[in-house]
């Protein structure tokens, strides 16, 4: 332990830095680890979808299982072990410490965010750049493939959706598990002031990071069910498939989670003076409306963005009139796709917070992730379906297995949809969550928008997703230029026969945008709470937090859904959808390449990203919480009032 002249401060200052730094690294280890397993399983799928659609399907959605294992084990152990180590060396195990110990751990979840930030914006801009030069060059001028070998974008492209949806995706969904667990901690960690409060029972307070453990074996077990009961022998069948894996994985979780309650909480405590009777069912009540709204949410996406059903093929009809119809009728279902998710996650706030306040509602953030596992499963899916439709098409494997890989793919842009869904709820609950931690931390009893410095806060927060959207927005379309004009100059030389395609060259420009670019948006991210602290007290932060928050999920949700519908409709045009008049080649297929290019950029940058957004404002907000409490006034004001 640490000796007793060390200031309380300096006690959670090194260990929150070692903390940061842990998480950083895993964050970093989970995208490396999801993008080598994506590099060896593209080949592979699209050999196998050669062979058999089975036999393609199984490989790609056992890789995205992979990744998804890894990134909850190793997640879930590393925080263990610094768990135990912060508790067993830094930090004695009486109850009062538990408060320290669990704001120390905080750091995890802010150096798992922080690399989420650079890995979907940097990663957005990197694929987007590169699939929207390979698109308008090749599609639209020359009429070839982006997945063309002449198309001298074609490997950043494939490069781009292992680096965005891949490394990104993970990135994301780490952050989200990290951030949750570790405001579920600090919030029990502050028990330790009431009788009876969690904190002083040191095995219900692993609840949290036991219910990401049992997710785990759910999932094993979920993958063994999958095999045995779906049976893809034909294209009609991938989706049902891939649905099957969260539906099953989800009714599993239920009563894992009913026997880890029981089990390991005890049977009344308290969280703080006003939820003093807390029970088992009652965080079983949380947990089950957060697992159960993840998967509603998910068949809400579904519904708006997969081309089995009308709001998508409506996009399609408009799009034989013009480019600019179909984006007005993606625009609105975008807009619509808004309000399920925002009363699953109303109605999971407002009975979580009721029966135990913010914790709760962390629980209920985990509750959407305990299906993690198969989340990240179907999410990854995507990319290594979309990369083997690309290699096929490279490798000239016939118009056969090129209909195999563009169903899978196809099947795969709807799964990415959903996990983004996921991903996007989760964030809510998450940030809201932290949002709980870091008033415990600043010491707000209450946060009132009639004060003017919250109120001003509030503005404030509800403009930075609008500001970091068009930042990032501009940023793809800067690089999209670039990589336009890189193609053109190299596909005239191509077709006239006097030049190879300069692969590298493009692989340079989304590089070199996407390293520069990303500093912008992140600055914004990161300082604008501290500042906002800083300067204009604790109470303007927690305005900037809510304003955030409120925005920022509606703008991620009909981003994402925009971007997902725009490009299934193109897809749906692709298959003949529309009839031979209207197949690949026609105005209408055009009409939708450039929808799907204006949707690219929605729906893997700027939308994802904003999940960032949400979560890092508040985790920032919660490791330095006691510093801009230290500049607050004494009513929560500025300092210098």
């Amino acid at each position: 332990p640490f000796h007793p002249n060390v200031s309380p401060s300096a006690r959670r200052n090194a260990p929150t830095c070692l903390a940061f730094n842990v998480g950083c690294i895993t964050s970093c280890a989970c995208g490396y680890i999801g993008m080598k397993v994506a590099v060896y399983a593209n080949v592979r799928t699209a050999h196998e979808a050669w062979l058999d659609l089975q036999k393609g399907f199984n490989v790609a959605l056992r890789a995205g299982s992979v990744m998804g294992f890894c990134l909850v084990s190793l997640g879930v152990f590393v925080l263990f072990g610094l768990l135990v180590l912060f508790r067993g060396v830094l930090f004695s195990d009486k109850a009062s410490d538990a408060e320290d110990l669990y704001e120390a751990l905080a750091g995890y979840g802010l150096g798992g965010s922080s690399i989420a930030l650079f890995g979907r914006v940097g990663g957005g801009i990197y694929t987007k750049a590169a699939d929207v030069g390979a698109d308008l060059s090749g599609k639209n001028e020359f009429g070839i493939d982006e997945d063309d070998p002449r198309n001298p974008a074609c490997i950043a492209d494939n490069v781009g959706d292992n680096v965005g949806d891949v490394a990104g995706m993970g990135a994301d969904l780490f952050g989200s598990f990290a951030e949750a667990t570790c405001a579920a901690f600090v919030i029990a960690g502050s028990s330790y002031k009431v009788a009876d409060g969690i904190a002083g029972n040191y095995p219900a307070t692993l609840f949290p990071l036991l219910l990401s453990s049992v997710g785990i074996v759910v999932g094993l077990a979920t993958m063994m069910v999958v095999g045995c009961i779906y049976k893809v022998n034909d294209v009609s069948k991938i989706e049902g498939a891939l649905k099957g894996v969260l539906n099953i994985s989800t009714v599993l979780q239920t009563p894992a989670v009913v026997a880890l309650a029981y089990y390991v909480l005890p049977a009344r405590f308290a969280l703080d003076e006003t939820f003093d009777n807390v029970t088992p069912e009652k965080c079983i009540a949380s947990v089950l409306l957060g697992l159960w709204s993840g998967l509603v949410i998910g068949y809400a996406t579904e519904y708006y963005t997969s081309h089995t059903y009308r709001p998508v093929r409506e996009i399609s009809e408009t799009q034989r009139v013009s480019a600019a119809t179909g984006i007005i009728y993606g625009l609105a279902l975008g807009y619509l796709s808004c309000i399920v998710p925002t009363i699953c996650i109303g109605i999971t706030v407002a009975v979580a917070h009721t029966v135990a306040g913010m914790y709760g509602i962390a629980l209920g953030a985990l509750g959407m992730l305990g299906t993690l596992t198969m989340g990240l499963a179907i999410d990854v899916y995507g990319p290594i379906s979309d990369n083997a439709g690309g290699i096929a098409e490279m490798s000239k494997l016939g118009a056969e297995v090129r209909r195999k890989t563009d169903a899978l793919d196809a099947a795969g842009n709807t799964t990415a949809a959903i996990g983004k869904g996921f991903a996007i709820g989760s964030a809510a609950l998450v940030s809201l969550a932290l949002f709980g931690a870091f008033t415990v931390r600043a010491k707000i009893v209450s946060v009132d928008i009639l004060d003017p410095w919250t109120f001003t806060g509030l503005l404030y927060g509800a403009m930075m997703p609008y500001a970091f959207s068009a930042m990032t927005m501009k940023s793809v379309g800067t690089a999209a230029n670039d990589m336009v004009e890189e193609c053109m100059r190299q596909l005239k030389l191509i077709f006239e026969g006097s030049a190879k395609p300069d692969y590298e060259r493009c692989i340079a420009i989304s590089t070199d945008a996407s390293l520069r670019e990303m500093i912008a948006p992140g600055a914004l991210v990161i300082v604008s709470p501290l500042l906002g602290g800083v300067l204009f007290g604790k109470n303007c932060t927690a305005g900037m937090l809510s304003g955030a928050l409120v925005s920022g999920v509606q703008l991620a949700v009909s981003m994402s859904n925009s971007g997902g519908a725009w490009d299934n409709a193109k897809k749906y045009i692709e298959s003949g959808g529309l009839g031979p008049d209207h197949a690949k080649g026609s105005n209408a297929h055009k009409a939708a390449v450039i929808g799907d290019t204006v949707g690219d950029p929605l729906k893997d940058t700027s939308g994802p990203s904003l999940n960032i957004v949400v979560k890092l404002s508040a985790i920032m907000s919660l490791v330095f919480g006691t510093v801009i409490a230290d500049h607050s006034g004494p009513t929560g004001g500025p300092f210098w009032l």
